[in-house]
């Protein structure tokens, strides 16, 4: 008997066989008017290749923006002594969450499809009011603010995924960019001293409401990933074989600990008119990670620079290969 999508997507996570693999993409982003053009919307893109996951936005935004521009309007600079000043908006209000209970019935109710939910991070969160540049310093300049900022974060962070949760979504996708090209954006010590403790409260909350817990992260993150282990997600996107993280590394040390979604580059496959390439490239990495505990992703948003030719191409050949015995 066939699995559901969302039943075939929990039983990859956990490493379980399954007959096909499961497939997603991050391809509306960039190119929604061309998808749109083509086949009628994005939705009926996501149906015409059976998408087996839905990515979803939405809820309760965590910041106060209206105390924060009258502190910009006074001119004054945001710092994060000043940003503790205002509280976090509530989690609660459930009026706000209206967006993501049609997109469950839409996408769970009505296509059984395994939904996840975009939360934010600690770090990344942060880069929106301070602008990552003055973050970076911040990290230094104001240690025990930050450590306080992203303590409480973590508890608005925490009670806002068990709400999903809730409401039926089956893993919680915690979005916190802190990977370079060749590196951490600051150092491994920082990220165990602030960001640790913080994810793994949210991780273990997660956990213990039955869900599942997944990070995004962008660049090389591979100094931490023990660290990523311990805290315990279950899966990681997008495992960035351009910033050096390679899936042998993945394969030989990590591949009973979580899973990875993602295999399809939009920094150096997808994109770039080289067909040839492109099919060599899908066709690598599903011989690599075909069976293994993997769902079939783009690294991150298709780029505008993709003809909707060439994205119509690649996803052809991930479904033919995805059912494939």
């Amino acid at each position: 008997m066939c699995l559901k999508s969302c039943e075939l997507v929990a039983k990859t996570i956990k490493g379980e066989k399954t007959k096909r693999t499961p497939i997603y993409g991050w391809v509306s982003g960039n190119l929604w008017h061309e998808i749109t053009e083509a086949y009628g919307s994005v939705n009926a893109f996501e149906d015409h290749y059976e998408f087996d996951c839905a990515h979803i936005f939405g809820g309760p935004g965590c910041f106060d923006e209206v105390e924060i521009a009258k502190v910009r309007e006074n001119g004054e600079e945001l710092t994060p002594d000043i940003l503790l000043d205002i509280p976090l908006r509530s989690p609660d209000n459930m009026e706000e969450y209206k967006g993501i209970i049609d997109a469950l019935k839409y996408y769970k109710d009505d296509r059984g499809r395994f939904c996840y939910m975009q939360t934010p991070g600690f770090f990344e969160n942060y880069n929106g009011v301070f602008g990552i540049e003055n973050h970076l310093c911040y990290l230094i300049l104001y240690k025990e603010e930050i450590k306080e900022l992203y303590r409480r974060q973590s508890i608005w962070n925490a009670k806002f995924a068990e709400n999903v949760l809730d409401l039926g979504v089956d893993m919680v996708h915690i979005s916190d960019d802190w990977g370079s090209q060749r590196d951490l954006m600051f150092s491994p010590k920082l990220w165990w001293e602030l960001i640790y403790p913080n994810m793994k409260y949210v991780v273990d909350k997660v956990h213990a409401k039955g869900g599942f817990a997944s990070l995004h992260s962008d660049g090389c993150i591979m100094p931490i990933v023990d660290g990523l282990v311990d805290i315990g997600f279950d899966v990681i996107h997008p495992w960035q074989e351009t910033a050096g993280m390679s899936y042998d590394v993945y394969l030989d040390k990590y591949q009973d600990k979580f899973a990875i979604l993602g295999g399809l580059c939009v920094q150096s496959t997808i994109g770039f008119g080289d067909y040839e390439r492109l099919e060599s490239e899908i066709r690598r990495v599903f011989n690599l990670l075909k069976g293994k505990r993997w769902i079939f992703c783009t690294t991150h948003f298709v780029q505008k620079h993709c003809t909707i030719e060439e994205l119509s191409f690649a996803y052809d050949l991930i479904y033919k290969l995805s059912h494939e015995m």
